[in-house]
């Protein structure tokens, strides 16, 4: 045990992700069990450097578990690259008696961290994206609630795109990640993926052979899933309607994919996660991510997990070529 662990702080920063109330439950009782006082920090690092903090009980994270999107609120702070504001926070959680923070978000956040670590703040990471764009961890918090919304929202365009015999371009988030689009596609039979992580994966002379091939074997509809760091999902609608003569539409789903209730799977991530990062901080631990490495919870440093590269699932793409085309 930390013998000057006194109070701790938690945050959500960046993207807002299904589960990450779950996480937040998970360290305030886990804190609390330990004795532990927990302030709560509104909005992320932008928070933090106003103050905008209110200590937590048991009671205020009550009922949370099962809601979407994050009690503590978020936002993103392009400030927190400046030394000057990395000080400033340092100092706000010295003023608030903040000896050790949970930081649930994603790269971004991470860094955040990092630099308050380097300040003499106790810090420990938890991934919470939809994105599932960590390198250092097989799961993101808020990835398999996202994936299960696509596959719904797409079960649904599926019915209307076979009603008119369409081809439906469904664009889903991940900015330059293409995870959420190989999961979801796989999953729902898509006829092509796109991403932006593989080149071949663009190619839109080979996209409109896939759709008339399927066409040419009695397939009344297509369905097309367009990573959002691909491009214009719009303009590649187009483009297929004028290659092929088959009426395209797209459809953008946009921040549904964040919203709405977290999966089972995510809560129980979230949960472990979280009472994990209260464990470490108790350890006396600072600059640690928790994550998930070979099916196993790990704890990793945060400067390693950051100088990780992201290896993209281009199985599932590779998979779905041979899946989708005969």
């Amino acid at each position: 045990m930390d013998s000057s662990l006194r109070t701790i702080g938690v945050l959500t920063s960046g993207g807002d992700a299904p589960g990450m109330n779950a996480c937040i439950r998970a360290v305030v009782r886990s804190a609390l069990n330990k004795g532990l006082r927990v302030m709560g920090i509104r909005k992320g690092y932008v928070g933090l450097l106003r103050g905008d903090v209110m200590e937590m009980h048991a009671s205020s994270v009550a009922d949370i578990i099962h809601r979407g999107g994050t009690v503590l609120y978020t936002a993103r702070c392009p400030e927190f690259f400046q030394v000057e504001y990395q000080d400033r926070a340092a100092e706000m959680c010295r003023i608030f008696g903040i000896d050790g923070l949970v930081v649930i978000g994603g790269d971004g956040s991470f860094r955040g961290a990092q630099k308050l670590s380097q300040r003499g703040i106790s810090v420990v990471g938890v991934p919470g994206t939809i994105d599932r764009d960590i390198a250092c961890s097989e799961y993101t918090i808020g990835f398999d609630s996202a994936v299960n919304i696509v596959v719904d929202s797409i079960a649904r365009l599926r019915d209307t795109s076979a009603s008119h015999e369409r081809c439906s371009v469904v664009e889903v988030m991940g900015r330059n990640c293409g995870e959420l689009a190989l999961w979801s596609g796989i999953a729902t039979g898509a006829d092509a993926i796109m991403i932006p992580e593989d080149e071949e994966s663009q190619g839109f002379d080979h996209l409109v052979r896939v759709i008339m091939e399927n066409r040419a074997r009695g397939k009344s509809h297509n369905i097309v899933i367009v990573a959002e760091g691909v491009g214009n999902a719009q303009e590649l609608s187009k483009k297929i309607h004028d290659a092929t003569g088959v009426e395209s539409r797209c459809t953008i789903l946009g921040h549904i994919q964040r919203g709405g209730s977290p999966t089972a799977l995510d809560i129980k991530h979230a949960s472990m996660m979280g009472y994990l990062a209260v464990e470490a901080l108790y350890s006396g631990e600072t600059n640690r991510l928790i994550c998930v490495q070979n099916g196993k919870y790990v704890n990793i440093d945060i400067d390693e997990g950051l100088a990780m590269k992201r290896e993209p699932s281009l199985d599932i793409w590779k998979a779905n070529l041979q899946i989708s085309t005969y």
